[in-house]
């Protein structure tokens, strides 16, 4: 039986708590960002997970740092990005870098690959918005590469070619498992299943039935193009927020996710798209712990996913709110939910 991994993950917001106008320190929020890695691994979720975003209003943009640190201060729990850019980053360097990780935390470590949700980072580091998506593909084809082979000659547009480059130090368990992140359109999943790389889909909101469309789509590839079927691997991640009671939840949570987006994307989060938040089909998982077991084993009659990664720590949302949310999900949610995928494979192995 295959085990379902439940796991938190950040993109380092760093904002004002819009309930009391007040931020802490760079310094802190950091440290936030640390405890919140240890409490997980120390309450026994599966992964943590950390992105880099490079601007105003976020504190990750050295995720990989950060990660190493959050190495050193765990034991068991996987350590992951959400998403590392691979578009303006060379691929050479990710990858010491995470291997680095992968050997300071024992062979814990993973890469989440992706392509940037907001684009003044392009600017920042020197890449040009226009190259968007031929970027991202050259450059993860050469991660991918570099995972796979011991010496690499390689050329492309967008970095000085490799030749019979051998990189160091190696990941513990020889490679790692890196996954392609997806959003938007099937195209991604689509190719997500012809690389034969695990795929972590990104959910924001709206009903589970729409973002099947990419599950299936990648499924579909995977099978295609002849790989292991038993390495196929999908991820969800979902917006996060648990309260006594559906109504407190679903009030208390707007306030920062609405927070994250005037301040990261100069718009507010959708009223419309919020509104029936706490509906069963909708994949923003707001509501009381009852609810959002319901949520995610709906999700998962859907997808039949391996993974579902939670975002909670955002919008300038205080420690102590972050702390219940862990604790509910590692004490409360994640044993029923496991439970409840227990009894739905149980029933579909039946039919």
């Amino acid at each position: 039986m295959k085990k379902f991994e439940i796991g938190i993950y950040s993109l380092g917001d760093y904002l004002h708590d819009p309930a009391t106008g007040k931020r802490i320190s760079e310094q802190e929020r950091i440290e936030q960002i640390i405890n919140a890695a240890k409490l997980a691994d120390e309450l026994g979720l599966d992964i943590f997970a950390l992105g880099e975003s490079h601007q105003e209003h976020f504190i990750s943009q050295a995720h990989a740092v950060i990660l190493g640190a959050i190495a050193r201060e765990t034991n068991n729990i996987t350590l992951s990005s959400s998403a590392t850019i691979v578009s303006t980053s060379d691929p050479v360097r990710i990858y010491e870098n995470f291997t680095t990780i992968d050997l300071m935390s024992n062979g814990r470590a993973e890469i989440v690959g992706g392509r940037a949700s907001r684009l003044g980072l392009f600017e920042l580091l020197g890449y040009n918005v226009r190259d968007y998506e031929t970027l991202f593909e050259e450059k993860f084809e050469l991660l991918l590469k570099l995972n796979k082979e011991d010496k690499i000659t390689w050329r492309g547009r967008f970095r000085a070619p490799l030749e019979d480059a051998v990189l160091y130090p190696k990941p513990l368990r020889g490679s790692l498992p890196i996954w392609r992140a997806v959003g938007g359109p099937p195209q991604s999943a689509v190719l997500a299943g012809q690389q034969g790389v695990p795929m972590m889909l990104a959910t924001l909101a709206g009903p589970a039935s729409l973002f099947n469309h990419s599950v299936e789509a990648y499924r579909k590839n995977y099978q295609a193009f002849g790989h292991n079927l038993d390495e196929m691997r999908v991820g969800v991640t979902n917006l996060f927020h648990t309260a006594e009671t559906d109504e407190k939840a679903f009030k208390n949570f707007y306030q920062y996710v609405n927070n994250t987006f005037i301040n990261s994307n100069g718009h507010p989060f959708n009223r419309e798209a919020y509104v029936d938040a706490l509906d069963i089909r909708n994949v923003i998982l707001v509501g009381s712990p009852q609810t959002i077991i319901d949520k995610i084993l709906y999700q998962y009659e859907i997808y039949n996913n391996d993974r579902v990664m939670l975002q909670l720590d955002l919008g300038g949302m205080p420690w102590d709110q972050v702390d219940y949310n862990i604790r509910m999900i590692a004490e409360v949610i994640a044993p029923a939910v496991r439970q409840g995928i227990a009894q739905i494979d149980e029933r579909k192995e039946e039919e």
